[in-house]
């Protein structure tokens, strides 16, 4: 997507790659983190290298390493990625408007390039999708340039974290770059009471179900979360309808 030469020359290509990189450090530190992670938990380099290009997704990763540790049986560690990245869903359907003119494979790439922050600041620079040819070749440059920075600075730090695990000690907390990473993101998101709603009962859930084994609080906390929100939903459709 951003080898397209209708996408670099762009302006807005310039603009999506400096607002990205903003948060780049925060991005390379928890790369860097995981790369170590993937190593230190047994996995092969190649296996690592694959995972943090293949699957790229930090959360999902970091949720799955411990369950191979762990030796979690598969449908676990299958159930645990997906659940974790099930808010996916939502952002794709969101995108669909600002992709369906594009051809399938542009969008694929799209799909697979397009992380948490390249969503955040994309809708933000763009929350309609309506427009003519000249601005959507403008959302598809800013998204281009967006997504270029994020995935360098995850895949390149992730590589270089797997090449250099036994040199960099886990003690260093390189984790905690992730967490404000993502507290990043759930601030950015969180712009309706039912959202914050949604983050404090899944942090609650996930609390209270940490003693269970494999890693199943995320399940518990997402299932909880997701339920609440449902009815919540439903009941506040409901009286949109009485009135």
């Amino acid at each position: 997507m951003f080898f397209l030469r209708a996408n670099y020359r762009h302006p807005e290509f310039r603009q999506g790659a400096l607002d990205s990189l903003a948060a780049a450090p925060g991005i390379a530190a928890w790369g860097l983190m995981t790369g170590v992670a993937m190593v230190k938990s047994g996995m092969s380099t190649l296996e690592a290298l694959l995972m943090g290009t293949i699957v790229y997704a930090g959360s999902s990763q970091l949720a799955a390493i411990p369950l191979l540790t762990g030796g979690a049986p598969m449908w676990v560690i299958l159930a645990t990625g997906f659940c974790v990245n099930l808010r996916f869903v939502v952002f794709s359907a969101h995108m669909r408007p600002y992709v369906m003119h594009l051809p399938l494979w542009q969008r694929l790439v799209t799909g697979y390039l397009t992380a948490d922050l390249s969503y955040v600041l994309f809708t933000k620079r763009y929350p309609r999708h309506d427009g003519d040819a000249l601005q959507q070749r403008a959302q598809q440059a800013y998204l281009a340039g967006n997504c270029g920075v994020n995935w360098i600075a995850w895949v390149g730090c992730s590589a270089l974290g797997v090449v250099l695990a036994n040199f960099i000690p886990t003690h260093w907390g390189l984790g905690f770059a992730g967490i404000l990473a993502l507290l990043g993101v759930l601030c950015a998101l969180a712009s309706s009471r039912l959202r914050w709603v949604s983050a404090g009962v899944a942090g609650a859930a996930a609390v209270a179900a940490f003693a269970l084994p494999f890693k199943l609080n995320i399940l518990v906390a997402i299932a909880a979360a997701v339920a609440l929100c449902l009815m919540l939903e439903e009941t506040r459709l409901a009286r949109r309808g009485q009135a």
